[in-house]
């Protein structure tokens, strides 16, 4: 069984732009990313390339759900834990293991290449870690384990959807009739399963007939905020504008904002919060404002084996990124230029007013209310 994550072929179908709010959130349903049970693959929908067009990549190896995690066809911790599961699914269809320990070994192999694809997310390794458990289970044969896993797989996705609906139900109690909101980065529906973390909480309060507007950050460099959550409040009919990352504190300052939510890759159990990189410079700017700050998160995005963000792997993505921009149609940079790309940054715990889980809202002090709702979990 080879690990080699290289030259994976993705099956594509592409949309046309009529077709995209009928099937993601009108007539027809559909997920980010759903088992195909008829051709025994992976379907998810490829966010590099909204919002100008809607494809559909179908994936059958678990090198090619490697490939998407790691180029950000999928992204959003959530999304991604439910991907690698799936993946070890694809790991076992493709094994040709004679027997259960020896495919045990292959998915193992596996969840290795998987577990490679991005470090900050704890989804990932959590995923990957609940699917070999199922793994470790007695079977009587190949076959019996193969569907055990994927179960598994389908369970998570089904959890997923509960767990957000769940969130957004604590967390739109926050929100009050007449909010301006800061949204930094992408927690919808595409960061997920389905429904989403932080703003799966601004389209709960806005389907209770809450007015709000949010103020959606760019997200730089890879524009997560102006591509992913622009389009999907538009789909929801949620008001909003588009500002540049670095014109948060102006709005803060002068008293336009009124709260700001973001989601979480992993959170310490100290409550310090990694997240797209943006984060910490805005809750730094609503801190200094009085504005409150939520983070938006499952349990299982939750490290209670980290004493505080310090720990937390932080990924450095390619320089490119940040690069290859234009500037009236010519290079933005000069020639040679080099550039640092993190993709996270941690928010300190003291500059989080609550977390909200699928349990409740989470307030200071963080290490004790953590434990309990994670003993409790």
């Amino acid at each position: 069984m080879t690990n080699d994550p290289t030259h994976v072929k993705l099956n594509r179908l592409m949309l046309e732009s009529a077709q995209i709010e009928r099937l993601f959130f009108g007539e027809v349903y559909m997920r980010t990313l759903e088992w195909d049970s008829t051709a025994k693959r992976l379907k998810m929908i490829d966010q590099r390339v909204l919002p100008s067009k809607l494809e559909l990549i179908s994936l059958d190896t678990y090198q090619s759900v490697y490939q998407s995690i790691k180029d950000m066809a999928v992204r959003g911790a959530p999304a991604i834990g439910v991907a690698a599961a799936f993946g070890i699914v694809l790991a076992a269809q493709q094994s040709q293991a004679g027997d259960v320990d020896m495919l045990r070994a292959d998915l193992n192999q596996a969840a290795e290449v998987l577990g490679a694809s991005r470090p900050t997310a704890v989804n990932l390794p959590w995923a990957l870690k609940r699917m070999l458990g199922v793994a470790g289970h007695t079977y009587s044969s190949t076959a019996d384990l193969r569907a055990a896993l994927l179960d598994e797989a389908q369970r998570m996705a089904d959890e997923d959807v509960a767990l957000n609906r769940s969130m957004a139900a604590y967390g739109a109690e926050l929100i009050n009739d007449g909010d301006t909101i800061i949204h930094h980065c992408n927690t919808g529906a595409l960061a997920t399963v389905d429904w989403g973390t932080a703003l799966g909480v601004i389209r709960m309060a806005h389907e209770q007939g809450k007015h709000i507007h949010v103020l959606v950050d760019e997200t730089r460099p890879r524009l997560q905020g102006a591509r992913l959550t622009a389009w999907e409040l538009s789909q929801y009919g949620i008001p909003y504008d588009i500002i540049s990352d670095n014109a948060a504190g102006y709005f803060l300052h002068t008293g336009q904002v009124n709260k700001v939510f973001y989601g979480g890759d992993r959170v310490a159990r100290n409550g310090d919060v990694a997240n797209k990189i943006g984060s910490y410079m805005l809750a730094l700017a609503a801190n200094a404002n009085n504005v409150p700050v939520y983070s938006v998160v499952p349990t299982s995005t939750i490290d209670m084996e980290l004493a505080s963000g310090d720990e937390i792997p932080i990924e450095e993505r390619d320089q490119d990124e940040v690069l290859n921009i234009q500037f009236q149609n010519q290079p933005a940079t000069p020639k040679g230029a080099s550039a640092r790309n993190p993709a996270f940054d941690v928010t300190p715990h003291e500059l989080i007013s609550g977390i909200v889980t699928e349990k409740g809202v989470i307030y200071p002090p963080f290490e004790i209310h953590l434990a309990k709702i994670m003993q409790e979990s």
